[in-house]
């Protein structure tokens, strides 16, 4: 009788060992599927990151190509606004050569106007 109740009391402990046990074992495949569904979204997440790095190194290269351009284009601007300069100042000269020139031819038909007053003058005072 004695070892009746000693292995009734060892198959009680057992039982006890297994329901704590099948506890454990329950939680540990809860925590794992928690944890592969956590895994399954970092998955997710990774491949919209890699999609999102990819799309920014395209983005990044197009900017780049874009900006040699606009420094093309800035250069190429620069190099016609300093010929549009140089021809401003050349332009500028010839009228100032001009205005000059006029100023001089001027003067001639003044004194061809001031002379042929005077031979009138001189014609009307002889005649």
């Amino acid at each position: 009788e004695q070892k009746l109740d000693e292995l009734s009391r060892k198959l009680g402990v057992q039982e006890d060992e297994l329901k704590r046990a099948i506890e454990r074992a329950e939680l540990a495949e809860k925590n794992l599927k928690s944890i592969e569904d956590e895994l399954q979204m970092v998955g997710e997440n990774m491949k919209q990151l890699e999609l999102s790095a990819e799309k920014a190194v395209e983005r990044e290269e197009k900017l780049k190509d874009k900006i040699l351009q606009i420094q093309q284009k800035y250069k190429a601007a620069e190099g016609r606004f300093e010929y549009g300069e140089m021809n401003i100042t050349k332009l500028n000269q010839r009228i100032d050569d001009i205005e000059d020139e006029i100023y001089r031819e001027k003067l001639k038909i003044k004194r061809c106007a001031d002379e042929l007053g005077e031979t009138f003058d001189d014609m009307l005072a002889h005649y």
